[in-house]
């Protein structure tokens, strides 16, 4: 969030206008699939000034950035699809060799595929418009993407009303302190379940 100081000061001035929630909706939207700032900076100081409405913040941000995800996913498979045959032969060999090896995959070891999406999800570290953008390019089905999409992010988002419900102020402190741990730990599954696929072929 340092790299981000602007947008994130910014989101927080949305999160007290009074129309926060169609700002939530559009920022929880666009953050799908293009823009750099997590919906959690307005979720969290608008759930502690409404700590009975959290969960229903959470469902919205969650609707909206599920709509999102479709559009990177649109945006990933037809970006792919029109760029492909502008390429030079040699990198349009390379690329589609490489998406051939990853539909490969994901059809040989589909759970892992659904496990690592809904962990791509669930973190802070790999922004969620690069999921989103990628299972549109490898074209991962789109009812399980959304599925796995709706776990991760619900998870995230589920657990900052939570922590809003039962300590109210303290959470946005909480979240704030180890949210580094908690992508960095995550990027370690990551890595895992990556070199257990590789194996794995």
């Amino acid at each position: 969030m340092r790299l981000f100081g602007a947008l994130y000061a910014r989101a927080l001035v949305w999160a007290r206008h009074p129309r926060a929630v169609p700002y939530l909706c559009g920022l929880s939207f666009i953050e799908a699939f293009i823009f750099p700032v997590m919906p959690e900076v307005m979720l969290a100081p608008m759930m502690l000034g409404r700590r009975h409405k959290a969960f229903f913040y959470a469902n919205i941000s969650l609707l909206f950035s599920l709509l999102g995800s479709l559009v990177g996913y649109a945006l990933g498979h037809w970006a792919y699809q029109g760029i492909h045959p502008l390429l030079s032969p040699g990198m349009q060999q390379t690329i589609g060799t490489w998406v051939g090896h990853l539909q490969d995959d994901m059809n040989r070891h589909w759970l892992a595929m659904l496990g690592a999406l809904m962990l791509a999800a669930l973190q802070p570290v790999i922004p969620m418009k690069f999921v989103t953008w990628a299972a549109g390019i490898v074209g991962v089905p789109v009812l399980p993407f959304l599925a796995c999409m709706a776990v991760g992010r619900g998870k995230r988002v589920w657990l900052l009303a939570l922590l809003v419900r039962l300590v109210g102020e303290r959470a946005e402190q909480v979240l704030h302190r180890n949210i580094e741990r908690i992508g960095w730990a995550t990027v370690v599954i990551l890595v895992a379940l990556g070199a257990w696929w590789v194996l794995w072929r």
